[in-house]
């Protein structure tokens, strides 16, 4: 096969493949390390849901649960109150609370049609007989700020992303 036969098959291949992979790239869901990094408060373990919020303000999913025991959940209480709606099994995605000045780091599944859109990710804090944070952070959920460092604005001091 000549030289010039070879270039017009990957050409052509890579014509055809190109918005597949651009497609596949697109549908399904990536995994991402997210460290969270709490102030030093004085108190329990806080407990913190990182929550997908469509763009009319409206929890879409419960990405991770930081806190196991059930009892507290409601005092995560815009979460609770959504999560009560529509119950949902969250035993796989949840684990310890995370003690004031301590880290915590965990693996976020996220939907990449989501990513970029009109999305946001909201992470809402409680503490035992301290206040609750409803947004203690917020942020878009964008390329941009997922490689970012997201300062929060209660109990976590800032959030840093990875891919995983």
């Amino acid at each position: 096969m000549s030289c010039l036969h070879k270039i017009g098959l990957l050409v052509l291949a890579l014509t055809f493949a190109g918005p597949s992979a651009s497609w596949a790239q697109q549908s399904g869901t990536t995994k991402y390390k997210c460290m969270i990094q709490m102030t030093n408060y004085m108190g329990e373990g806080a407990y913190i849901v990182v929550s997908l919020i469509n763009g009319k303000g409206g929890y879409e999913k419960t990405l991770y649960v930081l806190g196991s025991n059930k009892k507290w959940y409601p005092d995560v209480k815009e979460w609770h109150k959504a999560f009560a709606k529509k119950r949902t099994d969250i035993s796989a995605i949840t684990g310890a609370s995370v003690a004031g000045g301590d880290r915590s780091v965990t693996v976020l599944e996220i939907d990449n049609a989501k990513l970029n859109s009109d999305y946001k990710l909201r992470f809402e804090s409680a503490v035992e007989d301290k206040p609750y944070y409803v947004k203690d952070l917020e942020i878009p959920l964008t390329t941009e700020s997922l490689s970012a460092k997201n300062e929060g604005t209660g109990y976590i001091r800032y959030v840093r992303f990875s891919p995983n």
